[in-house]
């Protein structure tokens, strides 16, 4: 089906209004838009032109121009909203032969509203926020449900013929039992059981099935969460919920080795190891790890980025600023005692060797000397996260090689990141023997797919997601622009100096997720070395691409609810609609469905696509091979201003 659109061109003496002199331009004009996606503004006056401050949802084109205004507005195909109209302006500046000037130019665009109900695997929405009432798993008990009938067994069969004639269902004659219908089951019971033909007279009560309810997924409530799309993927709604009914016990170390932190975002507070208490500086050789930054250059904190994903706070706190979130995102590890080791290893130009070699070492706690002082970590790491490296040669990076053999030695499971050039060449120090390097993968439009800046070689351990900003799978919202399936975490704004969030892709990112995963399986209980936790992950994963191990995924992506042994969720559903236009990567809009899932949408006209796909496994992976799904094309036209999908089954 081909996209359609039509033109609908508007009058200066419809549109212009208030200000202007008979034959000048105007001073402000409206467009609406509706049953159209294009648009023409026209108006005569001018000798020059341009178009300043257009909308991210609006395309006006040209933008420039001699002599009469004539541009064309037309929305988005690409965006998806919940609202019915969208509203915006924008400003034609102009010169004409009589002087300067500008014209505003206010544009409502109505779109359509798309009604459908999913029927089929139905489940009701998950439980929203870490003080929402929760669910436990329960077995299912007889229920008080009001009968409507009784069930009389007679004496003889005459008197089950008699109750026929009367209006009975007979269950089974042969039985001498009978179904009687009535609107007073105890009087009629009581009737009964004096007739001296009735054996015995019973409610027919409703029973219910006896079995385990499945508890809901624990989605967090955070202002950002639903861009953290990563954990959907890893299933970590069953791994909250499993921390909800099942504390984990152990406290645990991550290290991260980076370029500092910020410890006044306030997404941080609490999570964190200060200075005077582990925390470490091998870049100024002090105490104080906090990321200073790089002047002159527009660059958030890496090292506060990486951090967030593991430990960044559930819950309300107060905005550092009026328009600062007062929430922000979550981290993995959620309730869980996980908490991070900043250790500063990574300045403006980087880090050398030795430094990164040197803080392997100390996170783990060994003996270091820092300005001929032995330094000992007080708090030593279970986990140690590399989201940095280089493609140097093997013989290069044996110093690095070495302090993590030294460090695993001593009790740390060391994670690197895989690498972000997209070849095939070993990145260290993830190509150490001993060290778990981590590939990145993405959303695809059904499983999740390399990144193509993820290295792909031997050494490659496991996958995680990293993000790629070409498209948008994720069906989220930023603002009035569909999110890219970057990773959303904290980060600094160090022109401003606040606290803020930001996108990023890589396997830095990717590897955070794998160091959360290792600190929640020993903070559990189910492993202690870092061989025992290396091979739980592995054992754990969800293969990728060819079966068994490769270069590209590695023994595959994680997944955190079977590597934690969360007990099972409710089945959770995907469903997206897309519009279908010639482009690789086509835009999303997640829908949310109420408990008999309903949903509605607006949308601009066009050719859409309606895509459900359920994961009963509770694996993150939507519309595996077993699994229900369905896809439905349909036409959008905001003249007619609804369309009823009706009832679209799951298959």
């Amino acid at each position: 089906m081909k996209h359609v659109s039509w033109t609908a061109l508007l009058t200066l003496g419809l549109v212009g209004c208030g200000g202007s002199a008979p034959g000048q331009p105007p001073a402000a004009m409206t467009v609406d838009v509706r049953g159209a996606q294009v648009a023409a503004v026209q108006y005569e006056g001018t000798t020059s032109w341009s178009v300043k401050n257009v909308p991210a949802w609006l395309t006006v084109s040209p933008r420039a121009g001699t002599n009469a205004v004539s541009t064309q507005v037309s929305v988005e195909p690409t965006m998806f909203l919940k609202t019915p109209r969208l509203s915006g302006t924008f400003t034609v500046q102009w010169e004409s032969a009589d002087g300067q000037g500008s014209t505003v130019v206010k544009v409502n665009a109505d779109l359509s509203s798309v009604l459908a109900r999913v029927t089929g695997q139905i489940v009701p929405p998950s439980v929203q926020g870490q003080d929402a009432e929760t669910r436990r798993p329960t077995v299912n008990t007889t229920r008080n449900v009001e009968a409507q009938s009784v069930l009389v067994k007679y004496r003889s069969a005459s008197g089950v013929a008699r109750a026929l004639s009367l209006g009975a269902a007979s269950s089974s004659a042969g039985e001498r039992v009978a179904v009687v219908p009535t609107n007073d089951v105890n009087g009629t019971v009581r009737r009964l059981k004096q007739d001296p033909a009735v054996e015995y007279a019973v409610p027919n009560v409703m029973l219910q099935p006896l079995g385990e309810v499945l508890p809901a997924s624990v989605q967090p409530a955070d202002q950002y969460a639903p861009l953290q799309w990563p954990f959907r993927l890893l299933s970590y709604g069953a791994v909250w919920r499993d921390m909800e009914d099942h504390p984990y016990p152990n406290a645990v170390t991550v290290a991260v080795l980076d370029t500092g932190v910020r410890y006044d975002h306030p997404d941080l507070e609490g999570r964190l190891y200060g200075p005077g208490d582990g925390a470490l500086d091998l870049v100024e050789n002090d105490d104080d790890p906090t990321d200073s930054g790089t002047p002159g250059l527009d660059e958030g904190s890496h090292g506060t980025h990486v951090s967030g994903l593991i430990a960044a706070r559930w819950g309300k706190f107060t905005p550092p600023c009026d328009t600062c979130s007062d929430s922000g995102v979550v981290g993995a590890a959620y309730k869980a005692p996980v908490k991070v080791l900043p250790v500063r290893v990574l300045g403006s130009g980087g880090g050398s060797l030795a430094m990164v070699a040197t803080g392997i070492r100390y996170a783990a706690g060994l003996p270091i000397t820092l300005n001929g002082e032995t330094r000992t970590n007080p708090h030593p790491a279970r986990v140690v996260n590399l989201s940095l490296g280089a493609a140097v040669s093997s013989a290069n990076a044996q110093p690095l090689c070495d302090a993590i053999a030294d460090a695993t030695a001593h009790g740390a499971l060391v994670v690197a990141a895989g690498g972000n050039d997209g070849n095939t060449k070993p990145f260290y120090p993830a190509a150490c023997p001993g060290a778990i390097a981590v590939a990145s993968v993405t959303l695809g439009e059904i499983l999740p797919q390399q990144a193509s800046y993820s290295n792909a070689y031997g050494a490659i351990t496991l996958a995680a997601p990293g993000g790629e900003r070409a498209h948008a799978y994720n069906g989220g919202s930023l603002g009035e622009n569909a999110f890219p399936d970057l990773v959303y975490s904290t980060s600094w704004d160090f022109t401003n100096n606040r606290p803020i969030y930001e996108a990023m892709a890589g396997t830095s990112q990717a590897t955070p997720q794998v160091s959360a995963l290792a600190a929640l399986v020993i903070s559990k209980g189910l492993a202690e070395t870092p061989d025992t936790v290396r091979q739980r992950l592995i054992d754990s994963a969800t293969h990728l691409g060819t079966p068994g191990r490769n270069d590209v995924y590695g023994y595959g992506l994680i997944n955190a609810a079977k590597a934690l042994n969360a007990e099972s969720v409710e089945p959770s559903l995907d469903v997206r609609v897309r519009q279908d236009l010639p482009s690789e990567d086509p835009q999303f809009l997640r829908l949310d469905l109420d408990a008999v899932g309903r949903f509605s949408a607006y949308l601009p006209s066009g050719s859409f696509t309606l895509d459900a796909r359920q994961d009963t496994n509770g694996n993150g992976l939507y519309g595996e091979e077993g699994e229900a799904r369905l896809s439905h094309a349909f036409e959008s036209q905001p003249a007619t201003g609804q369309d009823d999908l009706g009832k679209l089954s799951l298959r």
